[in-house]
């Protein structure tokens, strides 16, 4: 191996590791496969069962239910439920407002209110230096918000991916709301659920795009943890300190005693 070689292999491998650490807070951002299945299953049993006899009631039960079993589920694998969560509210509010208004396709408008306040927040947090995507990450990347001021190229990439992020979901709602006012609830929910995954891991990927090639995350807890420690160090040093200088000045003054 030459000298240029391992230069190379180690910065190869740094990149590997960049990418590892990206995919697996990704990962527990947006809570994976089983994420995108709870977010996805609610809807898909709503407009299946409405599609087949139009019972707005008997629906709703449907999607509820599943998605409080969903909950259970995470919860006897003693797993986090903020996923599973998220989908039991957004449902209860779907079902909520479709029953008070007497109309299905309700079913799906605090949803779509939802993702267009999302997308919304993407872009105005991007404009105001702070983009949304760094909040949601940072803590899982264990950076907090020291991205904003210490890692200039970090914030960048949370600026594109935050501007990816709003762009794709005001996308999103520029096709859904047209088809909420023109089309019927069958049309509506079918083509709900299709724009589910694919927007949704357009945007992840993009983020991990961005992600893998940012410098790395500035670990703030372990800079605490280190401080913290060398402050412990400090302490026990001059403890040490103090008491061999008692020392040494007990010994002096008992020499003293002893010569008179």
């Amino acid at each position: 191996m030459t000298s240029l070689d391992k230069p190379t292999g180690d910065t190869e491998a740094e990149a590997d590791d960049a990418r590892a650490v990206t995919e697996a807070a990704l990962f527990e951002a947006f809570g994976g496969v089983r994420g995108m299945i709870e977010t996805v299953l609610p809807g898909l049993l709503f407009v299946t069962i409405y599609t087949i006899n139009n019972d707005l009631h008997l629906s709703a039960i449907a999607a509820l239910g599943v998605s409080l079993v969903l909950v259970v589920v995470r919860l006897a694998m003693k797993d986090t439920v903020k996923h599973a969560f998220s989908g039991v509210f957004g449902v209860a509010f779907g079902v909520v407002f479709a029953m008070m208004t007497d109309n299905a396709k309700n079913f799906y408008l605090p949803g779509m209110l939802y993702t267009l306040g999302l997308g919304l927040a993407y872009i105005v947090t991007t404009l105001a230096g702070v983009p949304l995507i760094g909040l949601i990450l940072g803590p899982i990347f264990k950076e907090n918000l020291s991205w904003r001021t210490r890692n200039p190229g970090r914030k960048k990439a949370y600026a594109k991916a935050s501007w990816a992020w709003g762009l794709i979901l005001l996308a999103k709602c520029a096709i859904l709301f047209p088809l909420y006012w023109w089309a019927d609830t069958e049309q509506l929910g079918w083509v709900l659920v299709t724009l589910k995954i694919p927007p949704f891991l357009l945007a992840v990927w993009l983020t991990w795009v961005f992600l893998a090639k940012a410098p790395a995350p500035i670990d703030v807890f372990a800079e605490m943890e280190a401080a913290e420690k060398a402050e412990q160090e400090k302490a026990e040093r001059e403890t040490a300190e103090r008491r061999l200088a008692d020392g040494e000045a007990a010994d002096s003054q008992g020499g003293r005693h002893r010569k008179v």
